[in-house]
């Protein structure tokens, strides 16, 4: 049996996320820590959580990826995405698309943290193809109704 981790630090998510084949940098804004990197082109942070009893421990961490939103947004986007799935939350935030996931750490193997990341970067890449279709729908739904005003306000001959 592997031995239970009770919180995780900036370094062991790093070695987590490279040992899993990802680039990794480190950025301090306002005194606050967060890990970049990337999966197949799409960037995310690695934002830790509440502080564990030892110093630069956390008990936990939210995988996030910010997307920056040009035009507006299709109706009903995030509560669509959130509706019907789980583990991962969209949100609106200003001028960018949102998606978070929170990892829990007390108390968990090495395993499952491996896990959550393997499960994040699969939401990742529904997010993208959830995206690009929930767009095509918009767009032709649009049309469709740009068709019917346009035939019912064309003369009947």
């Amino acid at each position: 049996m592997s031995e239970l981790i009770t919180s995780v630090t900036t370094s062991s998510l790093t070695e987590l996320l490279q040992e899993a084949g990802y680039r990794v940098n480190q950025t301090e804004q306002n005194g606050i820590v967060q890990l970049l990197s990337a999966s197949q082109g799409i960037g995310f942070a690695v934002r830790f959580g509440n502080p564990a009893a030892e110093q630069g421990s956390y008990v936990d961490f939210t995988y996030s990826c910010a997307l920056r939103v040009q035009g507006d947004l299709p109706e009903g986007l995030a509560q669509v995405w959130n509706a019907s799935r789980r583990f991962a939350r969209l949100s609106v935030q200003g001028e960018f698309l949102l998606m978070e996931m929170d990892v829990v750490v007390a108390g968990v193997g090495a395993t499952h943290l491996r896990s959550q990341l393997e499960l994040w970067d699969r939401l990742l890449q529904e997010f993208i193809v959830y995206l690009r279709e929930y767009s095509q729908q918009a767009a032709q739904l649009q049309a469709q109704t740009v068709a019917v005003a346009v035939a019912e306000e064309a003369p009947a001959l």
